[in-house]
């Protein structure tokens, strides 16, 4: 997708000249990231990591997690929540920008949100576990296990309408196989059943697998985006395997829209130092995530641009998140 590699280059730029928090005036007491996923997978775990560094921003920051409808709930208590900047919410882009185009009804619109920075970005991996024989190595192998075994084809992703869905969608329809979705509350419960053979297959971001992939406890058969995944080099891309598919999602911080340009520059101001802090960059390549701010207006940009785009393929698609 070129708006992705456009919008990465240009916020390399304009996150350099973020302007520090340090030295403004503290006026929130308790601030909270709000997560529409359970504890324990990528978006929780970078929200406690951002919480921990925002202390200049607010005495007390902490994350509040509201799983549910595939991250929708995060969004809807977004929308409800106070507008003075004690509420931000960090969540995957598919509920901005896909969900509109597959869900026929939402309980919130993405006027809803105000754009505050970009916050990282990653690839979404198709692993397998111990359901899946170990001669399955490719995603060709796995394509001709389901078609033999229909029974047990089945893949499961962090949320019904979201880009891992999508992608399972697409790989399907290409690699000629008829697959089960199995929608999970957030990435965590799906990998457990992953790993307890519950289910043979899980679409979802890089770092929800990597420690898994790297003791054995699953096979990565592939990578969604248009490169390999520098955290997983070894994985041949989903392109390289013969399928049309280079996809890769990014995560960002939003307000609620009732808020004011200055807590909406507020927040952003907080936000870029710490995502550009050496030890918040590392701990994001431990979970397969590249480290990225923005500025609102860029955020907001790179909104506009995915949602077209994503309209425009759900349409070619007809995807939906019941499909």
């Amino acid at each position: 997708m070129n708006t992705r590699r456009r919008f990465l280059g240009a916020a390399l730029g304009l996150a350099g000249g973020a302007v520090p928090f340090a030295g403004r005036a503290q006026s929130i007491d308790t601030a909270k990231i709000i997560v529409g996923f359970p504890p324990g997978g990528t978006t929780d775990v970078m929200a406690r990591k951002v919480a921990e560094k925002l202390r200049g921003y607010a005495r007390v920051v902490i994350v509040e997690n509201r799983p549910g409808a595939g991250g929708q709930l995060g969004v809807i208590a977004l929308k409800d929540a106070a507008a003075d900047g004690s509420a931000l919410l960090l969540t995957p882009s598919s509920m901005l920008t896909i969900y509109p185009n597959t869900y026929p009804k939402l309980q919130y619109r993405v006027e809803d949100v105000a754009p505050v920075s970009l916050a990282m970005y990653t690839h979404h991996v198709i692993s397998v576990g111990p359901a899946v024989p170990e001669s399955v190595k490719t995603l060709k192998d796995f394509f001709a296990w389901t078609n033999a075994n229909p029974d047990k084809a089945a893949y499961g992703s962090p949320g019904a309408g979201s880009m891992p869905h999508l992608i399972g969608v697409l790989l399907a329809r290409q690699g000629g196989a008829e697959m089960r979705h199995v929608a999970y509350r957030g990435s965590a419960p799906g990998i457990q059943d992953l790993l307890g053979g519950q289910i043979a297959s899980f679409l979802g971001p890089t770092g929800d697998v990597i420690t898994h992939s790297k003791a054995g406890r699953v096979r990565v058969l592939g990578v969604s985006g248009g490169e390999r995944n520098a955290f997983l080099p070894a994985v041949a891309t989903m392109r390289e395997q013969g399928f049309r598919i280079a996809l890769r999602e990014w995560y960002a911080f939003f307000a609620p829209a009732r808020a004011s340009a200055e807590a909406v520059q507020r927040a952003a101001d907080a936000l870029q130092p710490v995502l550009a802090q050496p030890e918040v960059v590392e701990f994001g390549r431990q979970f397969g995530m590249e480290m990225q701010s923005s500025t609102p207006r860029l955020l907001a940009e790179v909104l506009k641009a995915d949602a077209a785009e994503w309209s425009g393929l759900a349409r070619e698609t007809g995807f939906t998140a019941e499909s």
